[in-house]
């Protein structure tokens, strides 16, 4: 399963999910929650603990890359993203198609697609800069150190918001699922499913580059943390 790694951009950093963070994190969510109608955001202490332990199951198990979300101006944490849904697609194919683990060293190994989601800021970094500069570093660690053929995202096709975000990233949209599952406010929702294959890289690179406001952004190199 991919290590876990540091990604250091000028406005934010994100670092691998800890529980270290959960203080931090409570803190961040307890902001105005008037946008989180649509994103499951832990309220409390309790519930942000039981969300960073799920998380970082997801990661033992190798479905998961969290990160918590960090202002570099100040060191403060502003929420949490992650890779998940990664999938792996060495070794016999299998049918029907189907996510699977890796095939051998799961250290060793990286994956062939992959999902940004569980993105979420408190309410005074919406809006910064924040989280355009992390899909770059998230983007770009996925197609050019793992090498992946896919990233996807996802939001609820009601959450125009969201789906304005994943759009000025250069993501595709596949289509919409309609009655795909049920929403946070428990009714049933349509699923809109966006991608970027790595043909498509380059180009959306050097558009998010030029809207973070330099070629490349100013990055300390990416130092994988081997996990206890």
């Amino acid at each position: 399963m991919p290590l876990p790694v540091y990604l250091h951009g000028r406005t934010v950093r994100l670092e691998p999910l800890a529980e270290r963070h959960i203080e931090a994190l409570t803190t961040a969510a307890a902001e105005d929650r008037s946008s989180y109608a649509f994103t499951p955001v832990p309220h409390g202490l309790d519930a942000t603990a039981r969300y960073v332990a799920d998380a970082l199951a997801a990661q033992e198990a190798g479905r998961a890359l969290p990160f918590a979300t960090v202002r570099v101006a100040d060191g403060t944490v502003v929420g949490s993203t992650r890779f998940c849904e990664l999938d792996y697609w060495q070794g016999p194919v299998i049918w029907p198609p189907a996510p699977r683990g890796p095939v051998g060293d799961p250290l060793d190994a990286v994956p062939d697609a992959a999902e940004i989601g569980a993105t979420w800021l408190s309410a005074r970094a919406q809006g910064t800069g924040i989280n355009t500069e992390a899909k770059l570093l998230m983007l770009r660690h996925a197609f050019e150190s793992w090498g992946v053929r896919r990233v996807s995202m996802r939001a609820d096709a009601r959450n125009a918001r969201s789906r304005a975000a994943i759009e000025r990233l250069g993501a595709v949209l596949e289509g919409v699922h309609r009655a795909h599952t049920r929403g946070l406010d428990g009714l049933v929702r349509g699923t809109a499913f966006y991608s970027i294959l790595d043909e498509e890289w380059p180009a959306a690179r050097i558009a998010l580059e030029h809207r973070v406001g330099a070629e490349r952004p100013a990055a300390a190199p990416e130092r994988p943390l081997i996990s206890a």
